[in-house]
């Protein structure tokens, strides 16, 4: 069955950094572009980023461009989210999805558990 499963989130300090990983398995990683998503309680889900299948085409919300990096590894079914310049408005649990523009839970077919990001100083 289809799993992916978000780590690396944490405490960071404003203006720190942190990665996150998204482990896929259970189906044929390269054919799918990916998302990263996030939310804070009490709102809605903000789509992130997003990378195609192959990695060559990626794409970025504005309240992160220039700051956040997505990336993949087909070799290793991993796709990477790099967060630099943190602000604490980035505090919030981060999901990864199967799809490259995931604006809703209904829009992609498959959700990791997420993984918690707070930036505080």
């Amino acid at each position: 069955q289809v799993q992916l499963v978000e780590s690396g989130g944490g405490l960071a300090q404003p203006g720190g950094s942190l990665r996150l990983s998204c482990a896929a398995s259970g189906y044929a990683f390269n054919r799918y572009g990916m998302s990263w998503a996030r939310q804070v309680p009490g709102k809605g889900l903000e789509w992130v980023s997003g990378i195609n299948n192959d990695g060559s085409d990626v794409f970025y919300a504005d309240s992160v461009k220039g700051r956040f990096t997505i990336s993949r590894d087909n070799a290793k079914n991993t796709v990477y989210l790099q967060m630099n310049s943190l602000k604490p408005e980035d505090t919030a649990l981060y999901y990864c999805a199967r799809g490259q523009y995931c604006v809703g839970y209904n829009s992609c077919d498959y959700w990791g558990q997420g993984t918690q990001v707070t930036v505080s100083s």
